[in-house]
């Protein structure tokens, strides 16, 4: 981040940060705090799961969980579970915390005034498990020109009406593609990638795989990378996996490593 960078509420640009449901109960209060300094350098926008809430709820229901390819097989039974964990106790206990620090957040879902439409993946496998199609990014241009963060619940619905679940790491893909933001930041239990307990300030896919197939990046971080690593496009050209346990910003700096899709000329 560069010092100069402007700084004017109209042009600053957009950071989303997703939050993985096995975090949300571990992040700390430097890492809330880090946002009232992030918000002065950019638009921040919240994607977050709930994944370990979802599953707490269920079995207190009794309800069975079934799993396909990492993905929760979503019945009419489940999908109530999702909507009240997601829309209801993980998205407020979120927003509630970045209230508490003065911040301005709403908590949205993905439903609410058709921000996110989906198309339903593979009804009779996953149920209603939906991939983004569309994202309606005026509506959350309007949030930030109000001054509000949006906190985004990782819903939609199809064109037919019917709500689904999306996988939260998809969805905050969709939405940093949509609108145009510059950073995607992926939460982690980590600092980072690291190699022989160095943080890897900044890597590309390929040397990424490298890491992979040498065993310096394995076990739970291999997805993670993965996912970072889908995220990339033309427009989104840079993403970062972040600790949840340390602020997100100092001296400011983002701190953690950077996953780029390719190199600067030079660099």
């Amino acid at each position: 981040m560069s010092k100069s960078m402007p700084v004017t509420e109209h042009n600053k640009p957009v950071v989303v940060i997703k939050l993985g449901g096995s975090m949300i109960d571990q992040l700390t209060d430097d890492f809330y705090d880090s946002f009232k300094e992030l918000v002065t350098h950019y638009h921040c926008l919240v994607v977050h799961g709930g994944g370990p809430a979802i599953t707490k709820l269920m079995s207190r229901l009794n309800i069975e969980g079934e799993f396909h390819d990492g993905l929760r097989k979503t019945t009419a039974e489940t999908l109530e579970v999702v909507e009240m964990t997601l829309g209801g106790k993980v998205n407020s206990q979120i927003t509630s915390r970045l209230s508490a620090r003065g911040l301005s957040s709403v908590g949205v879902k993905g439903t609410d005034a058709n921000l996110l439409t989906a198309d339903i993946v593979d009804e009779e496998r996953l149920g209603f498990v939906g991939e983004v199609q569309a994202v309606d990014a005026g509506f959350l241009n309007q949030c930030h020109q109000s001054g509000y963060l949006p906190v985004i619940a990782p819903l939609a619905k199809t064109k037919e009406g019917q709500t689904v679940n999306v996988n939260a790491d998809l969805a905050a893909s969709a939405i940093a593609k949509a609108v145009g933001a510059e950073k995607l930041l992926y939460v982690t239990d980590v600092p980072g990638i690291l190699k022989d307990g160095e943080l890897i300030d900044e890597a590309t896919p390929d040397e990424i795989e490298a890491l992979i197939e040498n065993g310096i990046v394995y076990g739970g971080m291999i997805p993670k990378v993965e996912s970072a690593m889908q995220a990339l496009s033309d427009q989104l050209q840079e993403v970062m996996i972040v600790s949840g346990e340390r602020p997100l910003i100092q001296n400011d700096q983002m701190l953690g490593t950077k996953i780029l899709a390719k190199r600067k000329e030079g660099v």
